[in-house]
């Protein structure tokens, strides 16, 4: 059996490395959506190679696969080191392109510049995903510390997860052979608070639909035909209306959900993590945790149309919006677009024209229960000192599910970098220390006792 204390100073003593390795990373700004220097997916792509180098690593590959149908993907790294004979293989995952930081305004500080405030180290990619490589390399440099390697590891280090693994399916399929484990750990998702630790057994699948609106073929001047001409904002936000009942509930034919959570997650919770306005209600039905995790969500997430400073006494002519759908654990992707679409052709208001823009399918996942998730278990409660909570997680991770699809004998485990004061994708994203310790403890942990 694994002793705790001397595998906590083992993660202790690698620590000041793992961290100084992770704000060298935070400074590339490596976004991969295309209207950002691609340039720095290179530079990230090196400096992870350096960091599975200096982790015993010396069979290491940085690919950009060419697909037929996706074109050339982002940098993505391979990894392997050989454990002993008849040990079992771990694939450890996570990504190092990050969203981009967004307006500065929302930072307290430069998004690209790590700085450490109150325990917290701010920056983009901190959390999301930069912090869970650098999990996966603490882990193995506290093992090597002590001993021989107890497992064989493959490491794959996406480089495209933030605009939605274009490639991902290809590169599984391409690297099979090389990417073959019977258990896969996949470090970016979120705990519960940072004093308990979490593995998330279910996630929502994603669906993303552009809609066109058009009512006009030239705009109008409002004074002479408002009235009997609406615009197509108006008509767009009619038709946006319908999408939701009274409750604020999905009111989409074709969609289901479930009330099945396994956590508690009070209404003052809740309020407290995301920052709601007070007076302003939260929707839906159901428990709290069955609405973020196992029911349908639909979010506008954005709007085209003639913004404030440009605009004038005109009837808009046509708007474009984009909608995000989270689906249920259960459902699936197509079933689910094709249900929105439905929709919205069947309410379109006072006739007016829609059209479908391209969109985005990534299916849910439900772990089942097995040894392999007991033992991570164990791992995380040695590490927090505290019992670990099963989370769902209302966003999606669209590849686990393609992961589970391409090596149905593997067992994945999703853990988590994250908390509810992370704010990942949005402006001070930040990672707890503490949770990058522990996080790091656990794994090591985890992977000795895999072997055992």
């Amino acid at each position: 059996m694994t002793d705790l204390a001397t595998y906590s100073a083992a993660v202790d003593a690698a620590l000041p490395a793992v961290r100084s390795e992770l704000e060298d990373l935070v400074r590339i700004p490596s976004v991969s959506s295309s209207a950002f220097d691609q340039s720095e997916l290179d530079r990230s792509a090196q400096k992870v190679t350096e960091i599975l180098r200096d982790s015993g690593f010396t069979d290491i590959e940085t690919i950009k696969l060419a697909t037929e149908s996706n074109g050339t993907g982002r940098p993505a790294i391979l990894a392997h080191r050989e454990g002993p004979a008849g040990a079992p293989t771990v694939m450890l995952y996570a990504h190092h392109d990050v969203q981009p930081p967004g307006e500065r305004d929302t930072w307290d500080t430069e998004p690209f510049e790590p700085v450490e405030k109150d325990g917290r180290l701010y920056g983009r990619g901190t959390a999301d995903d930069k912090a869970g490589i650098l999990v996966h390399a603490g882990a193995i440099r506290a093992l090597d510390s002590l001993g021989e390697l107890p497992v064989s590891v493959t490491v794959f280090i996406e480089g495209e997860e933030e605009i939605g693994s274009p490639t991902f399916v290809d590169f599984l399929n391409e690297y099979r052979d090389r990417l073959a484990a019977d258990v896969i750990v996949v470090a970016d998702s979120n705990n519960w608070t940072v004093d308990v630790p979490s593995l998330t057994t279910s996630l929502r699948g994603v669906v993303g639909l552009e809609v066109t609106v058009d009512v006009l073929d030239h705009a109008l001047h409002s004074g002479m035909y408002g009235g009997p001409v609406l615009d197509a904002v108006t008509v767009a936000s009619r038709l946006i209306a319908t999408l939701h009942d009274e409750n604020g509930s999905v009111a989409v034919a074709g969609l289901h959900g479930y009330d099945d959570a396994d956590a508690d997650y009070p209404e003052d919770q809740l309020r407290n993590d995301t920052g709601v306005l007070e007076g302003v209600e939260l929707v839906g039905k159901g428990s709290m945790a069955s609405r973020l995790w196992t029911q349908p969500a639909l979010s506008v997430i954005g709007l085209d149309a003639t913004s404030v400073e440009k605009s004038s006494n005109t009837i808009i002519p046509s708007c474009r919006f984009q909608l995000s759908l989270r689906t249920a654990p259960g459902q699936q992707p197509a079933e689910a677009h094709e249900a929105l679409k439905k929709h919205i052709v069947e309410h379109a208001p006072f006739g007016a024209k829609v059209s479908f823009g391209p969109g985005e399918l990534g299916p849910a996942f439900q772990a089942e229960q097995t040894g392999v998730m007991e033992t991570a278990r164990g791992a995380l409660r040695d590490a927090w000192q505290t019992e670990p909570v099963d989370i769902g997680v209302g966003g999606s991770i669209p590849f686990i599910a393609d992961l589970a699809k391409v090596f149905p004998q593997a067992e994945i485990l999703v853990t988590g970098i994250e908390d509810p004061d992370t704010r990942a994708h949005s402006g001070n994203e930040s990672l707890h220390l503490g949770v990058l310790r522990n996080a790091i403890l656990a794994e090591a942990l985890l992977l000795a006792r895999l072997a055992e």
